[in-house]
């Protein structure tokens, strides 16, 4: 078959020096940059957009993909001021959404515990 393998949308090539996230900076605007992240999709790339526009130091958070049938999600990110990089302000957004994650994880695994204790069945039944 004429199609590509489905790990390809996904895996990294480390053979041919792949890497996962690119900065390039504006060479017209001192705060602003844009960052490739290949083999990644709308998915990441609206999340961190919105976290990114949740900062109020980021000034224009938008992302594209170049092309349907190329995994890869092209970042650009403009602060507010000089002071702060679109690297600072990123790095910032990913430990923000790390740390939503923890907390979703602890609430959900929390919950569960407590419907159990709760609909506590003899050992009649696991999910």
């Amino acid at each position: 078959m004429n199609a590509p393998e489905r790990s390809a949308a996904f895996q990294l090539d480390e053979d041919s020096g792949e890497v996962k996230i690119v900065y390039n900076s504006d060479t017209k605007i001192s705060n602003a940059g844009t960052f490739t992240l290949n083999k990644e999709d709308h998915t990441v790339g609206n999340l961190f957009r919105m976290q990114l526009l949740r900062d109020p130091s980021v000034r224009f958070a938008g992302y594209m993909i170049p092309h349907p049938l190329i995994h890869r999600v092209e970042l650009r990110i403009q602060t507010s001021s000089s002071t702060v990089s679109p690297v600072e302000v990123l790095s910032s957004a990913i430990e923000d959404l790390n740390n939503e994650t923890d907390h979703l994880i602890s609430q959900t695994t929390d919950a569960i515990e407590q419907w159990r204790k709760e609909n506590d069945q003899g050992g009649m039944g696991q999910f």
